[in-house]
């Protein structure tokens, strides 16, 4: 049987969508890539969000401290009606280090409740959906940012589960732009 079936069928046995997504560079993501993998991370995210574009930064350094340790990380374009073309430009302005996927039809957000961006989504290796909501408490209120982060929700979830723990905080609130859907 070939890679993409036996692929498909997995997916459908764990109750995910069908994954499988292009990313900015041309090349296509299947959910063969999280066998193995410890977790996996999807940020939801905007090109035109200023609060999604301020945490690059501390996005390359979640997939920097823990892609090592098996946790696989994408990006996720939240806003499916933004041109190719502009998403591409973004991805090389603000030099993401990982791959940014289009979603056209939206399913990831579908499926796991994303509504924010910017917003995590813990999912096991498996697809089920282990954390939702906030990279950290950064932002306090819309408009209003903490001077000093004093919660790091999704750190303390990969922690977890790195640990074989349960994650302390499964569903947090995500403070950002507004995914916008084309339906």
């Amino acid at each position: 049987m070939g890679a993409l079936f036996l692929a498909a069928a997995w997916a459908a046995a764990a109750g995910l969508p069908p994954f499988s997504f292009l990313d900015t560079t041309g090349n296509r993501h299947t959910v063969e890539e999280w066998a193995g993998q410890r977790a996996v991370v999807l940020f939801f995210v905007s090109t035109d969000c200023p609060l999604s574009n301020n945490y690059v930064p501390e996005f390359n350094r979640l997939a920097q401290a823990y892609a090592p340790r098996g946790v696989a990380f994408y990006a996720v374009q939240g806003d499916a009606t933004v041109p190719d073309s502009d998403v591409r430009q973004h991805v090389a302005d603000f030099g993401y280090t990982f791959p940014y996927l289009f979603d056209p039809e939206e399913r990831l957000a579908a499926f796991t409740g994303a509504v924010a961006t910017p917003e995590a989504a813990v999912l096991s290796p498996h697809g089920e959906l282990l954390y939702l909501g906030r990279i950290d408490n950064r932002l306090e209120d819309y408009g209003k940012q903490r001077v000093l982060i004093t919660e790091f929700d999704l750190r303390d979830t990969l922690d977890a589960i790195l640990a074989g723990k349960p994650v302390p905080h499964p569903r947090t609130k995500a403070l950002g732009c507004a995914i916008t859907r084309k339906k």
